[in-house]
């Protein structure tokens, strides 16, 4: 076990230090656009460290070694894994963060409409991934149409979130970079050319890092003698949602609330549609026990926070009950 030790040490520092990385680049080019902090955060900042949990079960079932069953167990496990851990684990952890420095009566200050939008498509996608749970496998037309339908509502909500974009840069929520761009304190130009190619080397680190954690952490499932799909579900999501976990920890500790909280619910909007698609095209995609409670355990923990930001000023002691949400989980697998 020594050397999956090693090797999980070596992947979280791997993904700290790309997460620093490409959340500074991130900045960088978000201020050279003209982009809103929403946009930098729910879509560059969500969909680029997004790209290792959508890569698992395409992997897991079109190209990976192992029983077809195995492979579709894995994928499945990755997909729901996936908004599960954003929305209780990550969420919460991000609020202690803020809350050694707030406390846990402090404020949240995000920008709402780009939170509110995120959830409310993240919420209505995700809906409608659980109903494709219930549709026979034999019924190909209509499981074609859900995914279809869970592609279009991704396109129309970037579009949306875009398009709102130039109004929020005038009202004085632009992305601003706070710290100089990493390579440009190496003696670089700091020009579009090296932000990307920072971004490119942070998103290295984070994929490889990811990569690392999940073989570390899978051999030492298996030691432990796990199932493959409480593996997944429990596992794999750990190591792929780790950039979206720094991103937004790095950014809520810098006071970035807009960038944090968009960093997390735009991969959310993202994982609750696109991966479904997936999902419903690529495995079984059929209603067993572990993959109903992750998926009524994600709808609980993004609804309550919906219902925080329509209430109330979010304060880290808030999203505490999202971090029981991930503990309920645990506990069901563990005794039921």
């Amino acid at each position: 076990m020594t050397t999956e030790i090693g090797v999980l040490i070596g992947a979280l520092c791997a993904i700290v230090i790309g997460a620093e990385a490409f959340t500074n680049a991130l900045e960088h080019l978000g201020e050279r656009l003209r982009l809103s902090e929403g946009v930098t955060g729910s879509v560059f900042a969500a969909v680029g460290t997004a790209l290792p949990e959508a890569m698992v079960p395409v992997v897991a079932v079109l190209a990976a070694p192992g029983a077809l069953e195995t492979r579709h167990e894995v994928g499945v496990g990755a997909i729901v894994g996936a908004p599960l851990m954003l929305s209780t684990v990550t969420l919460f952890l991000m609020a202690a963060c803020a809350a050694r420095r707030r406390g846990w009566r402090g404020a949240f200050h995000p920008e709402p409409t780009g939170v509110r939008r995120d959830l409310n498509w993240f919420l209505a996608a995700w809906v409608l991934a659980i109903l494709a749970v219930f549709v026979p496998r034999e019924w190909r037309t209509a499981r074609a149409a859900l995914a279809l339908a869970l592609l279009l509502m991704y396109l129309v909500y970037l579009l949306l979130t875009i398009r709102a974009s130039r109004g929020l840069v005038g009202q004085g929520h632009g992305t601003v970079a706070d710290h100089a761009l990493f390579l440009g304190r190496a003696g670089l130009p700091e020009n579009v050319v090296t932000i990307i190619a920072q971004l490119a080397v942070g998103f290295a680190l984070i994929v490889g890092g990811a990569r690392g954690f999940v073989y570390g952490v899978e051999h030492f499932a298996t030691w432990l003698g796990m199932s493959t799909l409480a593996l997944s579900l429990l596992i794999v999501p750990v190591a792929t949602e780790l950039p979206e976990k720094v991103n937004s920890i790095i950014w809520v500790r810098r006071g970035r609330d807009t960038l944090a909280f968009g960093n997390i619910t735009g991969a959310m909007a993202f994982q609750g549609s696109v991966l479904p698609a997936l999902g419903v095209m690529l495995t079984p995609w059929v209603p067993r026990q572990e993959v109903l409670w992750g998926m009524g355990l994600t709808l609980l923990a993004a609804g309550y926070l919906k219902l925080c930001l329509r209430l109330w000023t979010v304060r880290p002691w808030h999203l505490m009950v999202n971090g029981l949400c991930y503990l309920a989980f645990g506990l069901l697998l563990a005794f039921w």
